[in-house]
């Protein structure tokens, strides 16, 4: 492939910014279900909230898999010195991941429904715990790692922003996959949800260019700040449109059952790009760039092909999986 050497750094930038973002939307409905879990009505309610993510959250987490694989091939430096900065977190993160997985697997086998609720708990407890630690591993990068009493409170409401973000696109989630009184409590869950993750945001988005005057020069130098004003003027619409809709759902028909979803998922790709045009060139805030943080160009180009043959493949699954279980949720159990 004939790409420049510092085009390739900019080319895995972009398959690790994408891996990111896919991971946090696909795994963070299902993360979303988990969190809401304990709320549901009856067994009932919580087996088809269980069976509307069950064909899609081992995929899910492929994402995740794959971006830390990129930042660890590719950008080697950034992940020394990310993970040194995040470690108990993201051990965490991991370890609520695979107490997740286990629930799962074991409420299905349990005869009980003492044993099943028991399952179900620590299940709901494993998306709780890796939300939060994702909102804080963001709330300690956007702060540059700095150390203080008032990073790790912006790292703590930045926790409870991603949760409550998560909640939102799982709830909607349901909205989409269930019906009858599952349906108008997620349309619930979403309401509420949508105002922690607008707290969020707006933390987030205040906090940036405060904390950095390379960030504020990004943001509020002209003409930077005209043709960049559509990105939170679009949020702000967006975010208005989905309160809108949630007011009135559910609807006569199931119409608009997947507004909410959609629209949860471009709040987080606005989100997203607003945190990318803050950060870029920078791996690690005002430490690393992507150009210096990347690993030889033979290296990338070697890796760049494995990266063409197993994206495809991911996404492939992921969509087909979508294409197959497209209905409403069925139970997981009989």
């Amino acid at each position: 492939m004939g790409l420049a050497d510092g085009d390739l750094a900019v080319v895995f930038g972009a398959l690790l910014a994408l891996s990111i973002f896919l991971y946090v939307v696909l795994d963070g409905f299902d993360l979303g279900v988990g969190i809401c879990l304990p709320f549901a009505g009856d067994t009932g309610e919580r087996d088809r909230m269980l069976g509307s993510i069950g064909p899609f959250w081992d995929a899910n987490e492929t994402w995740l898999v794959l971006g830390v694989g990129i930042l660890l091939v590719a950008f080697p430096a950034a992940h020394g010195a990310v993970l040194t900065a995040v470690y108990l977190p993201v051990s965490l993160m991991l370890l609520a991941l695979v107490f997740r997985g286990v629930a799962f697997e074991m409420r299905l086998k349990v005869g009980s429904a003492e044993g099943r609720r028991r399952w179900e708990g620590v299940f709901a407890a494993g998306s709780l715990g890796a939300a939060l630690a994702q909102g804080w591993i963001l709330g300690r990068y956007v702060m540059g790692f700095a150390p203080g009493w008032g990073e790790a409170a912006f790292a703590a409401v930045s926790a409870l922003g991603v949760a409550s973000a998560y909640v939102l696109v799982g709830a909607s989630w349901l909205i989409w996959r269930t019906e009858g009184a599952l349906q108008r409590r997620a349309v619930a869950w979403a309401r509420r949800a949508l105002l922690g993750a607008g707290v969020g945001l707006a933390a987030v988005s205040l906090a940036t260019p405060l904390v950095s005057e390379r960030i504020a020069a990004r943001w509020f130098s002209w003409p930077e700040t005209l043709w960049l004003a559509p990105l939170p003027l679009a949020t702000a619409a967006l975010a208005a449109w989905l309160w809108g809709r949630l007011r009135v759902l559910p609807m006569p028909g199931d119409a608009g059952r997947r507004g909410p979803f959609w629209a949860s998922v471009g709040l987080f790709a606005l989100a997203f790009l607003g945190l990318a045009w803050s950060f870029y060139p920078w791996v690690v805030p005002d430490r690393l760039t992507l150009y210096a943080a990347a690993a030889a160009p033979e290296s990338l180009r070697i890796i760049l092909w494995g990266a063409a043959l197993v994206l495809p493949v991911i996404g492939l699954y992921t969509v087909v999986a979508w294409r197959i279980f497209r209905g409403k949720a069925r139970p997981l159990l009989g």
